[in-house]
């Protein structure tokens, strides 16, 4: 329990009117007995009128006098723990991460709308079916020609759906009401939840596990049935049958009444991941994610709180659908950078998950065939337990790996994006009607516009960034969406040399067609996948061989399988290195490996190339070979010596401003008092501030000031401490954000 005087208090749980706590009085006979997460009992309003509320932090700062305080009234011993322990979450989150209590409840809670309840309605007949059929007879008589229509279907069927009649039969609701007036027919309404998982298919049993994978369920599972909850991490390499491990283990939860959430990096992922799932398990399984309207989402979680549903499936936000009962979380893809919020606060579901676990007395599995160095590294020091698999279940081995050197290429007069050995191995697989898989890691055209005379680079005016070239001659920003016709000329020199460095998924597609007129090609990028079902379209399609290659950004390279698949090529394996980012060599590596990890995945062997113009590169070189180990041995030998995460953490701190001197003001006045805090015996190193590699986006001036430790407690205490005076500041337009051991370089 936590000691104070006061208990700020959010009135009503429900996110849409989450904008404010209330302070209450603590009276003496609740002083320490009081936690985050209680529901109590609160006088509210003119009349007082008493209402339940949840504590969200207990303070001894007061915000009125305190005659003015009204007391708690008590507490409330039968609440929903289920909303005691996510009003719990967010107070943890917001500690943990730094961000407003109000931004974290919004993360965690279900998004309470007033949404009508969704109503399945019948048509039942109430008359005999001969007295319907002499009716019948009138109404042709008179003409009544849609009457007649619902009639003879109901002497065929006696019971009809209200939608097949109003849209099938093309009959319009008064004509309806007209003969539930005459007592003809009843319509019967029934409340139901939307499903947002639409798929016809017969269940299936499970698969007989190898003995590796026997292994890790029967570990797993008598862990949990010895009341001992671990986090484990399985490194499986692509094709080792993860999958059909987290199935068994949640099998295995469901029969001991339990509940479990199944994350995953993207929705990409989705349709393919559920389709397994509701194999396994059927219509007790659902999914969350971001393309479903606010009634599914709501309705998901209703049916969660009610025990409708076992599993959930879906990324980060998913980890949020209040499961009274959970026993197990998975993460799959546990290294995907989507695990890390973009927005306050910015949690990462790997630990909010752990943190989530422990609240719930629930196991916690992670998978990967590249793990994060932050997982691994756990490993290593034994906090995670550790399991391997290391052959692929369909007995074929991983496809073999050419690295090509792009340079050589160019010397040897090749100009073209695909390199002679690709073009040869593309022709190889077309000719065998086998199915190819290209990935680049860039979307659309994305090529700056650039002056091939003076250098010269056409930028966004209100962000400090390149425009991107797409089609039409329309040049784009990426971060604010300015858009502006490409000059004829260079505004800086006048020279008609200004011209895009175009690799992008399009202008592969339209070179694979130059080269290859009759393949048919699919394209997978954030252009082509913008509407709800648009994923599950071309992945489907590509599936049933409606297309010999599939072209994509990252999102093709994860989890999927394809049986036909025997080639996926690399065509830039080096852009994500010239990222300046501690992270790169990493992302690079999993790219990589995950992309080779595509071929041969069925019957057939596969071959994966890699083009490249730094083959040379640590990362290439054991994403090649498909060495795990040896890449992090390198790897984390150089975290050690930047003191980068997981071998220390950091903090980063941004300060936004719309006026670049006010903005570069308050940085100075954050980075001293992080420094005061770090000297006092912290043992942390301050850096900055400085402009941030983006300096301006939309306007907005973006400073940052990076702090570093191997004690997480210290940067809490730097961020608590510039919370505090940060408060006692006049900022007008100003913000201070904050983010742990951040993913993405500012």
């Amino acid at each position: 329990m936590t000691k104070g005087r006061y208990a700020n208090i959010i009135v009503d749980i429900s996110h849409e009117k989450v904008d404010k706590p209330f302070q209450y009085k603590i009276p003496e006979k609740l002083q320490g007995k009081l936690a985050e997460g209680m529901c109590v009992q609160i006088p509210f309003g003119m009349g007082n009128r008493l209402r339940k509320g949840y504590v969200v932090e207990i303070t001894d700062q007061a915000q009125f006098p305190d005659e003015k305080q009204k007391l708690i009234a008590g507490i409330v011993n039968d609440s929903m723990q289920v909303e005691a322990d996510l009003v719990r979450l967010a107070a943890w989150m917001k500690q943990t991460y730094g961000s407003t209590m109000i931004a974290a409840l919004k993360t965690v809670l279900p998004v309470k709308q007033t949404i009508k309840h969704k109503e399945k309605r019948t048509i039942l007949r109430r008359l005999t079916e001969e007295e319907t059929r002499s009716l019948l007879g009138e109404c042709i008589r008179k003409h009544q020609t849609a009457k007649a229509r619902v009639l003879e279907e109901l002497c065929r069927e006696g019971a009809l759906p209200y939608e097949l009649v109003t849209g099938k039969l093309n009959v319009s609701p008064a004509t309806l009401k007209s003969l539930q007036e005459q007592g003809v027919i009843a319509v019967e309404r029934e409340n139901y939840y939307r499903n947002p998982v639409k798929v016809d298919t017969n269940r299936e049993s499970g698969k007989t596990l190898s003995p590796e994978q026997a292994k890790i369920c029967s570990e797993v599972l008598a862990d949990f049935d010895q009341q001992d909850r671990k986090t484990y991490l399985i490194h499986g390499i692509t094709g080792s049958g993860k999958t059909e491990v987290y199935l068994a283990l949640i099998e295995g939860m469901i029969q001991r009444g339990k509940q479990c959430i199944m994350l995953i990096p993207e929705i990409a992922l989705t349709y393919q991941t559920l389709l397994r799932f509701y194999k396994r398990f059927g219509d007790r399984v659902s999914v969350m994610n971001s393309t479903l309207s606010a009634g599914e989402k709501y309705d998901q979680c209703e049916r969660a709180k009610k025990g409708e549903i076992d599993v959930i499936i879906g990324p980060r936000s998913a980890l949020f659908v209040p499961f009274p009962n959970l026993g197990m979380i998975v993460i799959d893809e546990e290294h995907e950078p989507s695990y890390k919020s973009e927005t306050m606060p910015r949690y990462h579901a790997r630990e909010t998950a752990a943190y989530l676990a422990a609240q719930k007395h629930a196991s916690l599995v992670l998978g990967s065939a590249t793990p994060s160095l932050e997982a691994y590294y756990r490993a290593k020091e034994g906090r995670y337990e550790l399991f391997t698999l290391d052959r692929r279940l369909t007995g074929g081995a991983l496809a073999p790996v050419s690295v090509i050197d792009l340079r050589k290429e160019l010397r040897s007069g090749n100009r073209s994006i695909f390199s002679r050995k690709l073009q040869e191995l593309m022709e190889d697989r077309i000719r065998k009607k086998e199915q190819i898989m290209l990935f680049l890691n860039r979307r659309g055209y994305a090529g700056f516009v650039s002056c091939r005379s003076c250098g010269f680079v056409m930028k966004c005016p209100h962000c400090d960034v390149s425009l991107s070239q797409h089609m039409g001659g329309i040049m784009v920003c990426h971060y604010c969406g300015y858009e502006t016709v490409q000059p004829k000329k260079c505004p800086s020199c006048a020279s008609p040399y200004i011209l895009g460095f175009k690799a992008g998924t399009q202008q592969i597609e339209q070179q694979l067609l130059k080269q290859f007129p009759d393949i048919r090609v699919l394209r997978m990028d954030a252009d082509t996948t913008r509407t709800k079902d648009s994923y599950e379209k071309i992945l489907t399609a590509f599936a049933q061989k409606e297309a010999d290659v599939l072209v994509g950004t990252q999102m093709i390279v994860k989890g999927h399988d394809f049986p036909n698949v025997t080639l996926v090529g690399v065509l830039a394996a080096d852009l994500s290195l010239n990222d300046s980012d501690y992270r790169a060599g990493e992302r690079t590596f999993q790219l990589l490996t995950q992309a080779a990890g595509r071929a041969g995945r069925g019957a057939k062997p596969g071959e994966a190339l890699i083009q490249t113009y730094r083959p040379e590169h640590y990362s290439i070189i054991r994403a090649a070979a498909q060495d795990y180990e040896a890449f992090y041995e390198e790897e984390i030998l150089y975290r050690e010596l930047g003191a980068y995460p997981p071998a220390a953490h950091m903090l980063a701190v941004l300060i936004t401003a719309p006026d670049e001197e006010r903005g570069g003001d308050l940085a100075g006045r954050v980075a001293a008092i992080a420094r005061a805090e770090a000297e006092g015996g912290m043992e942390a190193r301050v850096i900055g501030p400085a402009k941030a590699s983006i300096g301006k986006i939309n306007d907005i001036h973006r400073f940052v000031i990076y702090c570093k430790s191997s004690d997480y407690g210290r940067l809490t205490a730097i961020k608590d401490k510039i919370e505090q005076e940060g408060a006692l500041m006049d900022l007008k337009d100003e913000n201070i954000q904050f983010d742990f051991d951040p993913i993405d370089r500012y």
